[in-house]
């Protein structure tokens, strides 16, 4: 179906407001662009919710794992990705860490009247290659459209479901002293890569976003080492922000080394340059991972087995920490040391 045959959609391949109207234009973008993308059977009746089979939801596991993302990501679609592959993944990715395997999704769009037809196709088109990629299926969803002006462009919303392995108690509260943290790989990739998309900047330098959906990383890394204490992906606030958090909520010092610390020689040029830290820099197929110290070689193995973990590497252990004086203490390449606190306010907006 040519953007010309969806109802309401003028000669210059636009969205209208006639498209969040309820009716037949709503009805043909509904079905010309998301169903066709999303839907194994475009053809089936269309119900207002997702239904599942308890008895297919028990067998994966013994809990549910829920939770909701939204994006506003500028620009829309950028080297690496675009808004939809980084709903999917933002999603995904905070089930897998929880230790769930992800099921489904929901996805709401906001689009703005003007919003060219065919950026909503591909971004559609990229959100089901990636769901696929990640073993999930997008379910039910809503569209809205607003006046020109009020949104620019596109805003996703996406809420997912997932199972939880029994046996399973990973949580930020979990890590203990003597634990080491592991990170998958290359730390940053994906604030500079949105940085350079904007083009505000006379960089010459080229870097794609790392989105990935990583339920299929943390899928070995539990295989190998089912007692995980615990995971969390580091979007945005970076690393330093989760790290943070977890000194926070498992009472402990988290004492990291930068010189273990992988970053990319462009990332780490960036942010030389704009004085920018790499450890709060957004990641979107980044996470971090903290296990038993006996459990350390195992863990790292299995990750750096797996693609999205071939640069795995361990950048600190975890510490006794002082009644009142959890924090995160960075060993720097000159034998001093600081404090990583939790990022105060936002280093580049828009990020995700």
């Amino acid at each position: 179906m040519s953007d010309h045959t969806i109802p309401g959609v003028g000669a210059d391949g636009r969205i209208t407001l006639a498209h969040g109207g309820g009716g037949t234009a709503m009805r043909a973008l509904i079905d010309g662009v998301f169903l066709r993308a999303f839907s194994d059977d475009p053809a089936a009746p269309q119900e207002d919710q997702a239904r599942f089979a308890m008895a297919d939801l028990a067998a994966l596991g013994d809990r549910l794992a829920f939770t909701t993302d939204s994006f506003v990501v500028d620009p829309l679609e950028f080297p690496g990705g675009d808004i939809g592959t980084l709903a999917v993944c933002g999603t995904v990715n905070d089930l897998a860490v929880g230790g769930a395997r992800p099921v489904a999704l929901s996805a709401a769009f906001i689009l703005a009247e003007g919003l060219d037809l065919a950026v909503v196709r591909r971004i559609a088109a990229s959100m089901a290659a990636c769901a696929r990629a990640a073993g999930v299926r997008i379910v039910t969803g809503d569209t809205k459209v607003v006046p020109r002006g009020a949104c620019d462009g596109l805003f996703v919303t996406t809420t997912g479901i997932g199972v939880i392995r029994p046996g399973c108690a990973i949580s930020i509260a979990s890590g203990r002293p003597g634990d080491v943290v592991i990170v998958n790989g290359m730390l940053g990739d994906h604030g500079a890569a949105i940085l350079c998309a904007r083009g505000d900047l006379a960089l010459d330098v080229t870097l794609g976003s790392d989105c990935a959906p990583l339920n299929g990383l943390t899928e070995a890394l539990l295989d190998a080492v089912p007692d995980v204490r615990c995971m969390r992906d580091a979007t945005r606030g970076g690393l330093a922000g989760v790290l943070t958090e977890l000194a926070e909520a498992s009472l402990v010092t988290v004492r990291i080394d930068e010189a273990a610390l992988p970053v990319r020689p462009e990332v780490a040029g960036v942010c030389e340059i704009l004085g920018l830290d790499p450890l709060y820099l957004a990641n979107e197929g980044k996470l971090a991972a903290v296990v038993p110290a006996a459990a350390a070689d195992v863990a790292l193995a299995a990750m750096r087995a797996h693609p999205l973990g071939r640069d795995a590497a361990v950048i600190g252990r975890l510490e006794t920490a002082a009644p009142g004086r959890s924090a995160v203490h960075l060993a720097n390449r000159f034998g001093g040391q600081r404090v990583v606190s939790m990022p105060s306010g936002e280093q580049l907006p828009r990020i995700c």
